[in-house]
């Protein structure tokens, strides 16, 4: 008989998002509890004392904060299962941490029913409930998280001393948050755990100044389309930045 895997906890995570079917849930954030516990092996960062062979908590509140936040889902499940997707994910090069095998997502609107009751959904996920869907694209990769016709998760991943070329969207919005340390955005440095959201039409350009491939976590709405990504001819001294928001 196999050894459980250890677990890690994250519990009580409060955030205010759009997640719902309803007119005036499209239009007004609302508060949702999300909990979560991550199963995998964690014998190597009690031995080696290493944060890379754990999980990083602080980082891992903000990557899931920011999903809930840009990806205004429609449903819970969806939402849940996003975040399932995302946990279960392989490790990048940029940021290391070690594979988890299994999720238990809990995920609450606390007040969608003004207090009568709080609907909850609980889903539990293996890594093998979820086939790998990787791109090869001219800069690197994106793996698709998570997809509804709304909604798409994905993890960019730009090869090291590469450029993702300048390009608008005319049909989608698009948020990003930042994973790597090592990538410029409009040609200057841009921090782990910066998000910015690109409206439809607005120019913006990554770049991998670096030995090592890195990444950054997007969310468009609705979900990519791919003849909707135009490159665009602009120097990149002419282009700026939307307001920051930072998630860890």
């Amino acid at each position: 008989m196999s050894t459980p895997l250890d677990r890690l906890s994250l519990r009580g995570m409060r955030f205010d998002c759009i997640v719902g079917l309803f007119d005036y849930e499209r239009n007004t954030p609302q508060p949702v509890e999300l909990d979560v516990t991550l199963h995998f092996d964690t014998r190597a960062a009690a031995r080696h004392g290493r944060l890379a062979a754990t999980v990083d908590y602080s980082r891992l509140l903000g990557e899931l904060r920011f999903i809930l936040v840009a990806g205004r889902f429609r449903l819970l499940e969806s939402a849940a299962e996003a975040v399932a997707a995302w946990l279960l994910m392989p490790p990048s090069q940029d940021v290391q941490r070690p594979q988890v095998e299994r999720v238990d997502v809990k995920l609450s609107k606390l007040v969608a029913l003004s207090g009568a009751a709080v609907p909850t959904l609980e889903i539990h996920r293996l890594r093998s409930d979820f086939a790998p869907v990787t791109e090869h694209k001219s800069f690197g990769f994106v793996d698709v998280v998570f997809e509804t016709k709304e909604c798409g998760v994905y993890r960019e991943r730009i090869h090291p001393k590469t450029v993702l070329p300048t390009h608008v969207h005319q049909h989608l919005d698009e948020s990003e948050l930042v994973l790597g340390d090592g990538l410029l955005l409009q040609g200057q440095p841009v921090a782990p755990g910066v998000a910015h959201t690109w409206p439809r039409g607005f120019p913006h350009r990554y770049e991998n100044v670096t030995d090592v491939e890195q990444s950054f976590l997007c969310i468009d709405r609705p979900a990519f389309i791919p003849t909707d990504e135009v490159e665009v001819d602009m120097p990149v001294e002419k282009l700026t930045r939307t307001e920051p928001t930072r998630f860890f």
